[in-house]
């Protein structure tokens, strides 16, 4: 094989699978039956041509008959005049009208061969084209079948191209949504352990360990002065003032401190 030979049998070939897989079973065969309507209608205009052409030439044949019937009357009638001269004329005319006459039933005869032909063959092929179209629309709900099968069997499978493309989404969203999760985590755990330093605060991970310490030193501070004002406004007790470091005595304190005085002085006087 050339090299040109080689060439054009693989276009050939990349064409023929080309057309392959573009093809659809179900238009072809619908195809292949209007083809098979066509070839029968073709056959109908031929059998009306044909029958049209039969049925002129048995009016002409019709016509070169009432002439033979003419001249056959012209020969009878010149005999009783003694006409014989033209008895002969008209025998003459009545002899070659009567060859046309039977060149145009042989004619007739011979279309009428051809037309019973055309007849058999548009019985035969109406019959097969009603075959045909049954076993075509059997074909279709075949393939049909089989085709909705197969769409159900990949959408189930995911195998078909859009479940292949959802599957990829979905997958693709399921990988960055875990990759933010765990960017997430890992940020709080780095936030939590002081590893991770804030751009926006002063000072190192000690100062603000320490400042954290002074705050929570502040609050358990004022909630305890809280509770110690509530406690004395309730029992006439002892306010603390814890920042200050000093004592503030109630009414009840200062009477005992007041009569503890007083005892000593009194022993000193006796």
């Amino acid at each position: 094989m050339s090299l040109w030979s080689r060439f054009w049998f693989t276009i050939r070939s990349w064409f023929n699978a080309l057309l392959g897989r573009a093809s659809d079973p179900a238009a072809e065969l619908d195809y292949s039956y209007e083809q098979l309507r066509d070839e029968l209608q073709e056959i109908n205009r031929g059998i009306a041509d044909l029958t049209t052409q039969k049925k002129r030439l048995e009016m002409h044949r019709e016509r070169l008959r009432e002439n033979v019937e003419k001249h056959d009357g012209q020969v009878r009638e010149a005999l009783r005049q003694d006409r014989e001269d033209l008895a002969r004329r008209a025998l003459e005319k009545k002899q070659a009208t009567a060859d046309q006459v039977a060149d145009m039933t042989e004619q007739i005869d011979r279309l009428a061969a051809t037309q019973d032909q055309l007849l058999a063959r548009q019985a035969e092929l109406r019959d097969r084209i009603e075959r045909f179209r049954t076993r075509k629309e059997t074909m279709k709900a075949r393939y049909e079948a089989a085709q909705a099968s197969a769409r159900v069997s990949e959408a189930f499978t995911g195998m078909g191209e859009e479940m292949a493309d959802v599957s990829r989404a979905v997958e693709r969203a399921t990988e960055r949504t875990e990759r933010m999760e765990a960017r997430a985590a890992a940020l709080e755990e780095l936030e939590a352990t002081g590893a991770l330093d804030d751009v926006l605060a002063e000072g190192d991970d000690i100062d603000r360990e320490l400042e954290r310490a002074s705050a929570e030193r502040r609050v358990d501070q004022e909630l305890a002065a809280l509770k110690a004002e509530l406690g004395g406004d309730a029992e006439g007790v002892t306010v603390v003032d814890v920042e200050e470091g000093t004592v503030e005595t109630g009414p009840s304190e200062r009477e005992a401190d007041a009569e503890s005085e007083s005892e000593p002085d009194a022993e000193a006087t006796r």
